[in-house]
């Protein structure tokens, strides 16, 4: 049940710093081999290899770079705020809503325990002595 939850490999990724290296050809004996076997087993990697490649300049790349992860932190905290800012008014509403059910509750068990006429059940029980 566990490989489920885990879908990601179980490896070290390589660095963007190793990446870099790699496609400059800067990368150490270690570095390549890692980054060339970790391509032959993960398809995700062997594409980001090849879209780095792609581009000439490197300082358009990590301009590219810096917007993605700019975006993705937008996004993803604009869906935290939203998700924690129903949960709070969700909790007033469920809390209110269960003290006056619990005020309805006790109000209903008075009304009917008030409306009861006792005496006949009393005599009843006073005539079985």
């Amino acid at each position: 049940m566990s490989d489920l939850k885990n879908i990601l490999n179980h490896g070290p990724e390589p660095t963007e710093e190793a990446l870099k290296r790699y496609l400059e050809g800067n990368a150490s004996e270690e570095e390549r081999f890692m980054i060339e076997h970790q391509m032959t087993d993960e398809a995700f990697i062997n594409d980001a290899i090849e879209g780095l490649q792609n581009f000439k300049d490197q300082r358009l790349m990590q301009d590219y770079v810096n917007k993605i992860n700019k975006d993705l932190l937008k996004h993803t905290a604009k869906k935290k705020r939203g998700k924690l800012k129903r949960h709070i008014e969700d909790q007033n509403w469920t809390l209110l809503s269960v003290i006056i059910i619990i005020i309805l509750c006790i109000l209903g068990y008075f009304v009917i325990h008030l409306s009861i006429d006792h005496t006949p059940v009393k005599q009843a029980i006073e005539q079985k002595k």
